[in-house]
C-alpha cells in the first residue's frame, strides 16, 4: 500500500512519522525548515490516519508500507523520525530493512508490554467512555487533554483536535484494521540487533510511561541518555517545532555521509 506523503527539499531524506492521535499534516511547520537545512523532508501517514485508508479485508503492516512508499518515492536509504506509534513504526522498518535506515529519532516511545501508569490508564478509560456513548466531541476533548501539555497554544490545541477528530471519525465509520504480526516480536531481543545510530527524546510534560520507555529503548539501542525537548507534552514535534527540527538536523548532522 503507498501512503499520501508530502515533501519538501532537497539532500539526505529525512522521513517524519506521526504518531496514533494525528496524521501527517503534524508536521506541517517543520517541512520549511528542513528543508531550508538542506534535506529532503517526506511526511506521511500512516495506514488508517489522514488520507491513507485501510481496505477491510486488508492487515494493516505499517513498515512494510513504509519501505514501499520510500521506495516508490526513490528512497533508498533515509533517516526515520517518528513520534509515539510513529517511533514504533520507525523502529519496525529498522528491523524488517536495516540496511536502508541510516538513523533513528524516536520520541515518546512506550512498549506495549510495559504496565500502564494511571494517568494513562485515565486517558484511554476516557476516550473510550466517550465513544461508547457516542460522544465525539468529549473524546476528541479527552484526547487533546491526554497528549498535549498545559502550556499547549490554542492553535497546538485545535490542529491536534482536528486531527483527532478524523482519526476518531474513520475509526467509528471503518473500525480498527488487523495488525499483522509484529516484526519487533514480544521483547527488546529485535531491537538489541540493531545498530542503527539512534537519539530518544521524550516531551518534558509527557505522561511517565514515556520516560520509562524511552530510557528502556534507549538503553536496548544504546543511544545514550533520553533528551528531554521542554515546554511539551506527548506530542513534543508539535508543540515544540523548531526545538525538535533543531535536535533533528544536530543528530541528521553527526550522522556519517552517505
Amino acid at each position: 500500500m503507498l501512503l499520501p506523503s508530502d515533501e519538501a527539499g532537497r539532500g539526505r531524506p529525512v522521513v517524519l512519522l506521526h504518531a496514533r492521535p494525528t496524521d501527517r499534516t503534524m508536521w506541517g511547520a517543520h517541512l520549511p525548515l528542513l528543508a531550508d537545512a538542506g534535506v529532503r523532508a517526506i511526511a506521511l501517514d500512516l495506514p488508517g490516519h489522514g488520507d491513507a485508508l485501510v481496505p477491510d479485508d486488508r492487515e494493516a503492516a505499517p513498515w512494510t508500507d513504509v519501505l514501499d512508499t520510500l521506495d516508490h518515492l526513490g528512497a533508498d536509504r533515509f533517516v526515520l523520525a517518528g513520534n509515539s506509534l510513529g517511533a514504533l513504526v520507525a523502529l519496525q522498518a529498522a528491523v524488517t530493512a536495516p540496511e536502508r535506515v541510516q538513523g533513528l529519532v524516536l520520541v515518546g516511545y512506550r512498549p506495549h508490554d510495559l504496565p500502564a501508569s494511571p494517568r494513562l490508564r485515565a486517558a484511554w478509560d476516557a476516550e473510550r467512555t466517550a465513544l461508547a456513548a457516542g460522544d465525539l466531541d468529549a473524546a476528541v476533548t479527552a484526547g487533546v487533554e491526554a497528549w498535549t501539555s498545559a502550556g499547549a497554544t490554542g492553535e497546538v490545541r485545535a490542529h491536534a483536535a482536528r486531527m483527532l477528530r478524523r482519526q476518531l471519525t474513520g475509526q467509528l465509520a471503518h473500525g480498527r484494521p488487523s495488525p499483522a504480526a509484529d516484526p519487533l516480536g514480544e521483547g527488546p531481543a529485535a531491537l538489541r540487533t540493531l545498530t542503527t545510530p539512534a537519539l530518544v527524546g521524550v516531551g518534558e510534560h509527557d505522561m511517565p510511561d514515556f520516560f520509562e520507555g524511552g530510557e528502556g529503548l534507549a538503553r536496548d539501542l544504546d543511544a545514550g541518555q533520553v533528551v528531554v525537548i521542554p515546554a511539551a507534552g506527548h506530542l513534543a514535534p508539535l508543540e515544540q517545532p523548531a526545538a525538535f527540527c533543531t535536535l533533528l538536523l544536530d543528530f541528521v548532522r553527526g550522522l556519517p555521509e552517505r
